[in-house]
């Protein structure tokens, strides 16, 4: 009898044993399981899922966008073929804060929301496994990730589960759509949240779903007059571009309680470009003008300028009106090139890409090349190269002076050399003009240019200006080759930021061309002017370029390390003890909250790196971001499963390292440094 009730069970629902994984798991930290509005589903049902995160006292879990630091929680369904996920529905956060640092997350419990859509072809059971991953932070983080898995028999008819009052709570909590108009306006340093409010608030704070765009860890300020609320928003380290809506929840909090409400809106000052009050585009157009002014004094800038200084000492011999011309070619070639640079941005805005002031300085091809030409330049200014006389002077004898095109095209490396600079003035005026219309653009970026351009300008149309130069002679071919030596220095520091690029590879591509362009010059000075000395430096160039083909797969390494510190290895590590020498091991990561506050108000101050200094310690810094193994089975050695993980290993001391607190201050660490090792 029983055998026959067990059988007709099992029929029923089914008749299949289930290999569902279970719908529960536990950490020592967060208990975590899948809970649904129904017992039994039908084909094409929409069926409401619930990761149900249990957490632990004085820890916390994070939202779609975790702050400052942090990592948010992440499902990725198996499903039967057939079968849908919605996107996730997250619960309104709160703030988390640790010292300077501010994360969006979660505590005690949550309810992490999603729908699951029954498929057609189901037939007896309804089965689905979620792989999910989060991280879980107290004065540590911890990266967890659990299997859950469902299990629910298919009828014709679906069955209320016990769990779905629960749910259709959870849903009702959900931030819904303002009630209410609420528009977007920025300020120069905020983005500004304004709505109707006729009932006094106590508190209003908004989430932006994207990182960066406000200031995380910043107060935000809420006013309330004439029935209208104002939540200023301070701008964060990645603000929005032109056209994009500002998405996230507003809570707020009134007598009624709390409520959360979902905003997605286009600032008005981010949104399509609008004319421009005359106001505004003349004080940009004026800073902009003084910012391409001092740009003449920055030392990305200065080198090419000094070819142009001594050119006006050769021109002292030429008609007022070859100066003029020389003066205004000059000016056309800078002009030109900042046009060319600000139709660029204005494509690439067009594309939906980030832009900004430098940008092609972002490419290492770029920096390479123009390194290259630096040196090129350099060369020739020292006597050993002479660079494309008939090509630079459009068929006319530079022997005896200067072609037009010699001065158009110094304007152009000027221009080029000035975009890693930014000098006073120029950020008000680049702000402003990378979020407006077209014209607006092209303008601001042509009164930089003129700026720059202005000083050779007025000196080439006044020649009574010029009688402030020295006087040509003997001694400006000694100057013109003293020039060379600013060339060079410039070429060095773009092969310095080729190796932050593209590392060691990069550098060894770079010196190589460098050597090539100087052979070429030897060659061209020993043999006869002509088609051969031409062709062979011509291939020796071609070789050259086509070597940089292979530079943007050479990475650099991506070991998180600062100017103090070296890179952890279990060997580096080894070596250092087995040499009796003192190190500090610091284990971190860039979700970990601890690790950065850390870092901020203990490892990088002024006294711990003197400290560090004095006693010859060397500072190892291990990179957890994605998991290494190596600092995984160091973690695992001294009794941890999270950073962060401070060691100090004495000089000549063989045990086991002294632990230090998670949380640090520099007394801390001080302190640490003169004690014995111990365990902790």
């Amino acid at each position: 009898m029983l055998f026959r009730t067990l059988l007709s069970l099992t029929l029923i629902f089914g008749g299949t044993v289930s290999h569902a994984a279970p719908n529960t798991a536990r950490t020592e930290q967060v208990e975590g399981s899948l809970l649904t509005d129904h017992s039994t589903v039908q084909v094409g049902q929409q069926l409401r899922v619930a990761l149900r995160q249990r957490i632990a006292p004085h820890w916390h879990t994070y939202w779609i966008n975790p702050g400052d630091s942090g990592q948010a929680t992440s499902i990725e369904w198996q499903l039967p073929a057939g079968a849908t996920a919605s996107e996730v529905e997250w619960p309104a956060p709160s703030r988390q804060a640790l010292g300077p640092i501010t994360n969006y997350g979660y505590s005690n419990e949550v309810l992490i929301l999603s729908r699951l859509t029954v498929p057609a072809t189901a037939s007896k059971r309804f089965t689905v496994t979620a792989q999910v991953t989060w991280l879980v932070c107290k004065d540590i983080c911890i990266p967890q990730t659990v299997t859950l898995g469902l299990d629910l028999p298919v009828a014709a008819v679906a069955v209320a589960g016990l769990d779905a009052p629960l749910l259709a709570a959870a849903e009702a909590h959900l931030p819904k759509p303002a009630p209410f108009p609420v528009r977007v306006t920025r300020t120069d340093k905020s983005l500004v949240l304004i709505w109707p409010q006729q009932q006094a608030l106590m508190q209003a704070e908004f989430y932006a779903e994207a990182w960066g765009i406000v200031n995380h860890s910043a107060p935000q300020a809420l006013t309330q007059q004439s029935g209208t609320a104002r939540l200023e928003l301070p701008i964060g380290e990645a603000p929005l571009v032109a056209g994009k809506a500002l998405a996230g929840v507003l809570k707020i909090q009134d007598s009624g309680g709390e409520q959360a409400y979902r905003i997605q809106e286009v600032p008005q000052a981010l949104a399509k470009p609008t004319p421009v009050e005359d106001t505004g585009l003349a004080a940009a157009l004026a800073l902009a003008l003084a910012g391409g002014l001092v740009l003449n004094l920055m030392p990305c800038v200065f080198p090419v300028l000094s070819i142009k200084a001594l050119s006006l000492m050769n021109q002292a011999r030429d008609s007022a009106a070859t100066t003029r011309r020389h003066g205004l070619a000059y000016t056309l070639g800078v002009l030109l090139s900042f046009a060319v640079l600000g139709l660029a941005l204005l494509a690439l805005r067009a594309a939906g890409g980030e832009i900004g002031w430098g940008l092609q300085f972002q490419s290492p091809l770029f920096v390479l090349g123009v390194a290259w030409l630096l040196f090129a330049v350099g060369l020739s200014l020292s006597g050993l190269l002479d660079v494309g006389a008939s090509a630079a002077g459009l068929g006319s004898d530079l022997a005896g002076k200067p072609g037009y095109a010699g001065s158009f095209f110094t304007g152009v490396l000027a221009s080029v050399v000035a975009t890693p600079c930014t000098a006073p003035f120029m950020g008000a005026a680049l702000a402003y003009a990378l979020t407006q219309a077209a014209p607006v653009l092209l303008a601001v970026f042509l009164s930089l240019g003129l700026g720059l351009a202005l000083p050779y300008l007025l000196l080439s149309l006044w020649p009574a200006l010029q009688r402030w130069l020295p006087r040509p002679g003997a001694w400006m071919q000694t100057l013109k080759q003293a020039l060379a030596f600013p060339m060079y220095a410039a070429a060095v520091w773009l092969v310095w930021v080729l190796a932050q690029q593209s590392g060691a590879g990069g550098v060894v591509l770079a010196l190589s061309g460098m050597v090539a362009l100087a052979f070429a010059a030897w060659l061209r000075s020993v043999m006869k002017p002509g088609l051969l000395g031409n062709g062979v430096a011509l291939l020796i160039a071609a070789a050259t370029l086509a070597c940089a083909v292979a530079l943007p797969a050479q990475t650099p390494s991506t070991q998180a390390v600062s100017n103090d510190s070296e890179p952890y290895t279990p060997e580096r590590l080894a070596a250092l003890r087995a040499e009796g020498k003192p190190v500090f091991v610091n284990l971190t990561a860039a979700w970990c909250i601890s690790c950065l506050v850390n870092e901020r108000v203990a490892l990088s101050r002024p006294e711990v790196r003197e400290a560090f200094a004095r006693a010859g310690i060397t500072y190892l810094k291990g990179d957890w971001t994605r998991q290494d193994a190596r600092i995984t089975a160091l973690l695992s050695e001294y009794g941890r499963t999270g950073v962060p993980l401070y060691l100090f290993f004495p000089r000549g001391h063989e045990g086991p390292a002294a632990v230090l607190p998670q949380l640090l201050t520099p007394g801390i660490v001080i302190d640490a440094l003169s004690a014995p090792a111990h365990k902790e």
